[in-house]
């Protein structure tokens, strides 16, 4: 992931090298250049808590965009501060907070599960029956080799799940444990 900013390639760079997901990275990314942009293109080492703040009220007041992405912009602002400018943001910065209700998830019922395992290709029944079963992540269930299943236990070990944690899935979806590797 490269850009034509030097300066936000540092921040992928330092991203890179300090382990971030390549999600954080992308979404830190994109609210640094939105910040940047919204304040005319100028250097963040330029701005400060007003600036910040004015961005923030911007989100919630123009945009109005729901609690959990303004926060997501604001952890990605304090990380710019704290670690590529070396200045921390105020903890007492003076913002509108988004009062946009969470939108509620979409659960489905018993009948449209059994009825969605019933229809689904059986080339994608037994990773599907695993996402649902376990409460596995996507990229966690597509990584699962042969090597991490032992069947005599009814034990499948995931690698380098979110947070970089080691998680040992039981047979039974109720018990789960994870140790840190």
């Amino acid at each position: 992931m490269k850009t034509k900013s030097p300066f936000l390639n540092s921040i992928i760079n330092y991203m890179y090298s300090h382990h971030y997901a390549k999600k954080s990275i992308e979404t830190y990314v994109f609210w640094i250049t939105a910040y940047i942009h919204f304040h005319n293109k100028r250097h963040p080492t330029s701005m400060g808590n007003n600036e910040v703040e004015i961005f923030l009220n911007h989100l919630t007041v123009t945009k109005k965009v729901a609690a959990r992405t303004q926060a997501t912009a604001l952890n990605a602002l304090a990380f710019l501060y704290k670690h590529i400018i070396k200045n921390e943001l105020s903890l007492d910065l003076n913002f509108v907070k988004s009062n946009r209700q969470q939108k509620l998830p979409v659960v489905l019922t018993q009948t449209e599960v059994s009825l969605f395992f019933r229809n689904i290709n059986k080339r994608h029944y037994l990773i599907a029956s695993l996402l649902y079963g376990s409460g596995l992540r996507l990229m966690e269930a597509v990584k699962i080799r042969v090597q991490d299943i032992d069947f005599d236990y009814k034990n499948i070990r995931i690698w380098n799940g979110k947070g970089n944690k080691a998680t040992h899935l039981l047979q039974s979806g109720a018990d789960i444990r994870t140790v840190q590797t």
